[in-house]
């Protein structure tokens, strides 16, 4: 029987490999491999160089316990095509054969290999081209004077800090600004730097600051 290790990537903590580790059994059981080894990357973006799932497989395939490496799909594998190819020409060093189940590809064969190398290209520069038209619309809005990225908050510092220093919790002062505790902190300590107002005490210490964070 063929032995068989799939790899599993999400980009988020949030999304679940099992998803594709459903699939994958699925197709392994139909193609008759036994499953030796599962390897997962989970929180790990498309672009990261490191996974440390994948490097533990190529590790470990240096042993032979596999032969062949199963995938939901290409663009799990690497990062980029250059990336995608050192690792199936590492594979295909040690005899071990590279199927990406939802593209049929099966690299045993020339063939196989070809059309691998072909729909990875295509992927990238689909990529690529995605990158493009984001940077060249956050472009054209700049030139059209619109904003990029969050509005500045619409926040009555002077009162902020009064209120803070008249003894109003740091969280009740949170809730009534609709900020956070940290930029309620921030914003009473650029009032300090710049003695904006008559109330405000002494400069507080870092140990201090990180007390009322607490």
């Amino acid at each position: 029987m063929i032995r068989a290790a799939i790899y599993m990537r999400v980009s988020t903590v949030d999304q679940h490999p099992e998803n594709q580790g459903v699939e994958l059994r699925a197709f392994a059981k139909q193609r008759g491999y036994e499953i030796v080894r599962e390897y997962v990357d989970q929180g790990i973006s498309g672009t990261k160089a490191r996974r440390p799932a994948l490097d533990k497989l190529l590790h470990e395939a240096r042993r032979h316990p596999f032969d062949v490496v199963l995938v939901w799909s290409c663009d799990r594998l690497a990062r980029s095509t250059k990336h995608f190819l050192d690792v199936l020409d590492e594979l295909n060093g040690l005899d071990i054969r590279f199927v990406s189940q939802r593209e049929a590809i099966d690299t045993d064969g020339p063939l196989g290999r070809a059309v691998t190398v072909i729909i990875s290209a295509i992927a990238e520069l689909e990529r690529s081209l995605i990158v493009e038209r984001v940077k060249a619309g956050m472009r054209r809005a700049k030139l059209d004077g619109r904003r990029i990225g969050r509005a500045p908050l619409d926040v009555d510092h002077a009162a902020l800090v009064r209120d803070r220093l008249s003894g109003v919790s740091l969280t009740q002062v949170a809730k009534r600004y609709g900020l956070s505790r940290a930029s309620v902190v921030r914003f009473v300590h650029q009032a300090q730097a710049q003695n904006v107002a008559r109330l405000i005490p002494p400069v507080v210490t870092a140990n201090t600051l990180r007390e009322e964070l607490k």
